[in-house]
């Protein structure tokens, strides 16, 4: 998830938060990151923060062979997550029930609860997803 201090990042609120798609094409240098992204989590003066949502799916997603890793992913992610100087966001009980009042527009678990941790706090999310973009919740 990012925090932004000011709103000149083009984003529609003054924080934000980075799914896993977007954290693991940061930390790895991926073209596939926007430049106008890629700025926005380089920016000192944005706090960045993952959610512990985002390590777990791609902990899910390396274990089923959908995305090397080094060896002991889970302690690399954490260790990349500080390296680049993104926080920690919390998964906690305010995000969980979010959960009861969300739209079926988008079935995907992990992406479900970003948006229900999004909303709770109200973070702008961060993502290239199309099926989040639907949902009530401000995106860049």
């Amino acid at each position: 998830m990012i925090r932004f201090p000011q709103m000149s990042s083009g984003c529609s609120s003054n924080e934000a938060a980075a799914g896993y798609p977007c954290f693991f094409w940061h930390i790895t240098g991926s073209e596939r990151l926007s430049p106008r992204l890629r700025d926005l989590l380089l920016d000192r003066g944005n706090q960045v923060l993952l959610s512990p949502v985002s390590i777990w799916e791609a902990l899910v997603k390396h274990r089923l062979g959908k995305l090397p890793l080094p060896p002991t992913p889970e302690r690399y992610l954490p260790a990349q997550r500080r390296v680049h100087g993104f926080d920690a966001l919390p998964l906690d009980e305010s995000s969980v029930s979010r959960l009861a009042d969300l739209p079926d527009l988008h079935r995907d678990p992990f992406d479900r609860m970003l948006i229900c941790q999004a909303l709770a706090h109200g973070l702008t999310l961060a993502t290239v997803d199309p099926l989040i973009q639907q949902y009530p919740v401000p995106t860049c």
